[in-house]
């Protein structure tokens, strides 16, 4: 039974542009995939926002049950059959409490990354060192589903893995001592592997200067779809953009959550301009996902040297 009543408020990252090194920092794979709270004993799991997701990954549940009783962090993967690596996009076909189907192409694994709890024993106040040694005692000879994320001192070990690992999009640095604490108050940091690529602007969000941001589109077959709403850009970059950006006659429109983040999002609001500024953008997926870009690409720099029919892909062939 575990010590606290779940599900818990879950350890954030905060994202920063280096991997941390140095012996005080421990160095995890970070997966493409859907954050998660495993209890083991019961079967349950949940969201990072506590939505239950127990009935949607039963298999998961199932195969938990075969460890000691515990509450456990990690990540959902979706591995592909055929072994090509993992899908994010197939975690979607399990939302809205959907659970496996017969001849799937893929299955479900958990990455694990932290316990929480043993029993009726908290662990969150414990050395990550420590938690992370008796996560891989709890792991040992257990299920293929749940699987402890790899870990590293090493900087130059944990970049290796950013591609030629299937599936890991980045690197979470843990301090050694530090404790299982909610939110960002963890101590732990995110990086991201980022590409670089153009967009067009096509709209202006946000209420203030501070949370001002860019509607991004991309023309494809000579009409232009949005496909994502940038990070709020900086004072520098506004004034660069201000001499070149003309309203359109419309004064609002609206676009869908999902192309501003991930589904049940809120719809996002903005002012329509003509679409022939494009800016530089760093993404951190190379395609994109569902006709968008999952998370906030930052805005770079305007490329004036390009005009918007440059990025038609369509038009290129």
């Amino acid at each position: 039974m575990p010590p606290f009543i779940l599900p818990v408020p879950l350890a954030l990252a905060r994202a920063v542009d280096a991997v941390p090194e140095g012996p005080s920092w421990s160095l995890e794979a970070k997966w493409d995939g859907w954050r998660c709270c495993v209890h083991t004993s019961s079967g349950r799991v949940w969201s990072r926002h506590g939505t239950d997701l127990t009935r949607a990954f039963s298999d998961v549940g199932a195969a938990a049950a075969a460890l000691p009783d515990a509450v456990l962090d990690g990540e959902l993967v979706a591995v592909l059959a055929d072994g090509s690596g993992v899908a994010f996009d197939r975690l979607q076909s399990r939302a809205g409490g959907r659970g496996p189907r017969r001849g799937a192409d893929f299955t479900i694994q958990v990455a694990v990354f932290d316990v929480l709890a043993v029993g009726e024993v908290d662990w969150r106040p414990r050395p990550y060192a420590e938690r992370r040694s008796e996560l891989l005692r709890l792991l040992d000879g257990g299920p293929a589903a749940l699987r402890p994320v790899p870990a590293t001192s090493s900087a130059e070990e944990a970049l290796a893995w950013v591609g030629a690992l299937s599936g890991v999009e980045g690197i979470v640095g843990k301090p050694v001592s530090g404790r299982y604490v909610d939110g960002l108050r963890s101590g732990w940091v995110k990086w991201r592997q980022r590409h670089t690529t153009e967009a067009v602007v096509i709209g202006v969000t946000g209420s203030t200067p501070a949370t001002q941001a860019l509607v991004l589109g991309r023309p494809s077959g000579g009409r232009m779809r949005a496909v994502g709403v940038s990070l709020p850009v900086g004072e520098r970059l506004r004034a660069a953009l201000a001499p070149l950006l003309r309203a359109t006659e419309e004064r609002e429109r609206q676009l869908p959550g999902t192309v501003g983040g991930l589904p049940g999002a809120d719809p996002v609001r903005y002012r329509p301009v003509e679409p022939d500024v494009v800016v530089e953008i760093d993404v951190d997926q190379e395609r994109l996902e569902f006709g968008r870009y999952r998370h906030r690409p930052r805005v770079k720099r305007v490329r004036g040297d390009l005009v918007p029919k440059l990025l038609d892909d369509d038009a290129q062939r």
